[in-house]
């Protein structure tokens, strides 16, 4: 018994596509806050929902796959258990923030000498 080199390609290909669906920010897909509410995150949605529809763009391929991850954002971020879940998973492309963005998305969980949280910091 061996691994066959055809299967071990195709076991690869499936890893780098899952690799590339999870680096997706999905705050920074709909251009909202990390503690963004529900009203924020519709008004955003609706509006790039609009900008990318395949429609406007005929049959441009670029269009629809940004159109497919707009809507799975806000399918993630519209729901308070997928939302929970995803903040939670910690598929984070740290490389990808500037200290100002990492601040704001982790401001809950940085530790201060006045406790946990930066919000605990500004309201002493």
């Amino acid at each position: 018994m061996g691994w066959d080199n055809q299967g071990d390609s195709r076991c690869r290909d499936i890893l780098t596509e899952s690799q590339k669906v999870g680096q997706s920010d999905y705050y920074k897909v709909l251009g909202v806050e990390y503690d963004a509410g529900e009203d924020s995150i519709r008004t955003n949605y609706l509006r790039l929902a609009l900008k990318w529809h395949p429609d406007k763009h005929g049959d441009a391929n670029a269009a629809t796959l940004k159109f497919q991850e707009i809507n799975e954002a806000y399918r993630v971020l519209s729901d308070p258990v997928k939302r929970y879940e995803y903040d939670m998973q910690g598929n984070y492309a740290l490389q990808d923030y500037s200290i100002a963005d990492y601040l704001k998305r982790f401001k809950g969980l940085i530790l201060t000498c006045s406790g946990l949280g930066l919000n605990n910091l500004v309201n002493s």
